[in-house]
């Protein structure tokens, strides 16, 4: 009688004892990451003189919120690369206040793209060469192609990245870039092609070439001029 009271007491412990974990782990809150509502900000050249397109004056914006509280801001369009992730470029909220000013100066700017996971994963993209003057990136699958500029500058590249990996899968020099006087945009929008994987660039007032991307090559093919 005593062994079945004692084996008895023991399990009630064991399970009083459990009872508080299964409880926290049923309480937990799922992460997650979604877009919030757009609104439409002032925005102008003066705030962003690399990023603002010529007359435009305002920025549609949607907050980037994860587990309930605004990580981020992002513009333009989602690209859904699965189902639970999606690409999307940021907004920044820049103070551009001289240290001379009285008051503060926030400015609206076009930045970086990131990777967002719907589970509550944000990066940043580091897209090779990027730049938010010139760079009009074009989506396909997890494949980002667009014009790029040089580290210094001084030369216009065609550029395809993918979300995982740091180094570009294309990067080559298209012509020299002057940073005074250059064309508006720098590049048509690249062109995709699915079967057999390719795409095309077709810079302003230069040659188009394409490059073919089946497996690992990415050599230039017939641009048909």
């Amino acid at each position: 009688m005593n062994r079945f009271r004692t084996v008895w007491l023991a399990s009630l412990l064991t399970a009083t004892i459990a009872v508080p974990a299964f409880a926290a782990r049923a309480k937990a809150k799922p992460h997650y990451a979604a877009l919030g509502s757009a609104r439409t900000v002032s925005y102008s050249a003066e705030g962003d003189p690399a990023g603002a397109r010529p007359g435009e004056t305002k920025l549609k914006v949607r907050p980037l919120v994860v587990n309930g509280k605004v990580v981020n801001w992002t513009t333009g369009e989602v690209h859904e690369v699965t189902p639970y992730i999606f690409t999307v470029q940021s907004a920044l909220r820049i103070n551009d206040a001289l240290p001379t000013d009285k008051h503060e100066h926030w400015v609206w700017q076009r930045g970086p793209w990131l990777l967002v996971d719907k589970h509550g994963k944000v990066k940043p993209l580091r897209l090779p060469d990027y730049d938010v003057s010139v760079s009009d990136v074009v989506w396909f699958r997890d494949y980002a192609a667009y014009c790029g500029l040089s580290a210094r500058g001084k030369s216009l590249y065609a550029v395809v990245a993918r979300t995982s990996l740091r180094r570009a899968v294309v990067s080559k020099r298209l012509e020299k870039w002057d940073p005074a006087e250059h064309p508006s945009p720098a590049c048509a929008a690249a062109v995709w092609q699915r079967d057999p994987l390719a795409v095309s660039f077709a810079p302003t007032g230069g040659s188009a070439v394409s490059f073919d991307l089946a497996g690992s090559s990415s050599a230039p093919a017939d641009s048909g001029q």
